[in-house]
């Protein structure tokens, strides 16, 4: 179920040095516009902390040195960034293909220095949560969430999840309790099963979004049932009354138009405007992840699926 999105701007740039550019979350500071996300490629699954600027969402986007972090693990990327009274607050994954893993909390008052607190989830061994990663911050209710992709123990392929957590603060430095899974593989039709003999991944890339309505907005990435490796990811939206749910699927939400595939986003609402920042490969640009920004009017398109 595609949503008409009125414009769509792809590639939105090019990096300078790097093959892909991956996981956006676009954040303004009130003045400037801010890009963080991953960037490396996804031949040697090499990445580091893209940080680039600009005037405008659409651009042009300045690209500065990555941000480095005194952050260990072998995947630390992805970053899911809030600015909150003049602090920009990043919550990252350490690890996102193997048992473990830490989402670490990093606060900057200009989003170039970082300074690195105290972690605010930590895998838990031996249970659905084994593997964490793809932590974002979410004000919801007024309260502050972390939703983030969890996964058992695997021997072939990671097989994620969604899951949540509540700080008990009501502020970003925690601590955090644990709400639990919110959105699993059997409440997705239209994603690759656990049992498929040609599984590919799980649900990954989620955000949590209010609504003008009271309702929650999911925007998550999912991966179809068929189709040929490489071709299968795409950005879906599910609806809830309650941020704990349960979710109704709406998506996915993006064709990317010709062979390729789209994946983890990041959703901005502004009046009735809904603008999904999201990565994507296709032919034009020789498969290698880009990023674009496309928009729809909110209550026309999102809200009237699924009323």
């Amino acid at each position: 179920m595609s949503i008409k999105f009125e414009t769509n701007v792809f590639p939105l740039f090019h990096p300078a040095a790097v093959d892909d550019v991956k996981d956006p979350c676009p954040v303004f500071d009130g003045n400037l516009w801010h890009m963080f996300g991953s960037s490396g490629t996804v031949t040697s699954e090499s990445w580091r902390i893209l940080h680039a600027t600009a005037p405008d969402l659409y651009g042009p986007w300045l690209e500065h040195e990555p941000t480095v972090l005194p952050v260990s693990g072998s995947g630390v990327a992805a970053p899911g960034v809030i600015h909150e009274s003049g602090v920009f607050h990043m919550f990252i994954q350490t690890e996102f293909m193997k048992s473990g893993g830490r989402c670490e909390h990093v606060v900057s008052n200009d989003g170039f220095q970082w300074v690195v607190l105290n972690s605010a989830i930590v895998a838990l061994p031996d249970t659905d949560e084994d593997g964490i990663y793809d932590p974002h911050p979410a004000i919801i209710g007024g309260k502050r969430y972390i939703v983030y992709s969890g996964m058992p123990k695997f021997t072939k392929v990671p097989q994620p999840d969604i899951y949540l957590v509540r700080s008990q603060s009501d502020s970003w430095f925690g601590p955090w309790k644990r709400v639990g899974k919110i959105l699993d593989h059997m409440d997705l039709p239209h994603h690759n099963s656990r049992q498929h003999p040609d599984y590919e991944w799980g649900i990954e890339g989620a955000q949590l979004v209010e609504l003008p309505d009271g309702r929650i907005l999911l925007n998550a990435t999912c991966f179809l049932p068929d189709g040929p490796r490489g071709s299968r990811q795409r950005v879906f939206f599910a609806i809830a009354d309650r941020v704990e749910g349960p979710y109704l699927t709406v998506g996915p939400v993006l064709d990317p138009g010709e062979p390729g595939e789209n994946g983890h986003s990041t959703v901005m609402i502004e009046g009735r405007q809904l603008m999904l920042f999201y990565q994507c490969r296709r032919e034009a640009t020789n498969h290698r992840w880009r990023y674009g920004i496309a928009k729809c009017d909110l209550h026309g398109e999102v809200l009237s699926q699924v009323a």
